[in-house]
């Protein structure tokens, strides 16, 4: 009888304990996720201002991935080019803000990815968004002028919660987090 009693009380406390530590690895993910395109940002910002070139994030929205790109002025091809690997998102986590209709306070006008990135012609790739610093670190949009920029921004999901990465006209690189709720509450991570 007590073993039936100890294997019950077993069972219940997995029944518990299960969906609870799935949820708990689920935003485990979603925030390293959210912490790795910080950190690429801010390695993009600090690689731009140590080599004095341009460097950007480049982020595929459809493929869930991101990397670094320098542009390498000195080669005879003249253009953007890779340094290091690809990183991609986790399981169930995507580039999207899901529900939520307004953007962190103080950071960018509406709700959006940061722009998209360009190819070596200066034509738009889809599916895609870019953050670009310039050689004083300063991050910049795509054209002709590279004129500074404070608007970028780059949201992860994964259904329960969505975290923001935004990139200040300074370079500041600030991250957020909130629920998927027409009236998001931003709270800084």
């Amino acid at each position: 009888m007590e073993m039936i009693v100890v294997v019950g009380l077993i069972a219940v406390i997995s029944a518990i304990a299960v969906p609870l530590f799935n949820n708990a690895i689920a935003g485990f993910r979603l925030s390293g996720d959210a912490r790795s395109i910080a950190n690429s940002a801010s390695v993009a910002k600090m690689r731009a201002a140590s080599d004095f070139s341009r460097v950007r994030l480049y982020i595929d929205l459809n493929a869930k991935t991101h990397k670094l790109q320098v542009f390498d002025k000195t080669s005879a091809t003249c253009c953007w080019v890779t340094q290091g690997g690809e990183t991609s998102l986790s399981n169930g986590v995507s580039f999207s803000y899901g529900v939520v209709t307004e953007s962190p306070a103080n950071t960018q006008g509406p709700i959006a990815q940061a722009p998209l990135c360009v190819d070596d012609a200066g034509v738009d790739i889809g599916n895609t968004a870019c953050i670009m610093f310039n050689s004083r670190g300063v991050p910049v949009g795509n054209g002709p002028s590279f004129s500074p920029t404070g608007v970028d921004a780059v949201y992860v999901t994964d259904g329960h919660a969505v975290y923001g990465v935004t990139i200040a006209a300074t370079g500041l690189v600030r991250m957020w987090r909130t629920l998927p709720v027409a009236v998001p509450q931003w709270v800084r991570n």
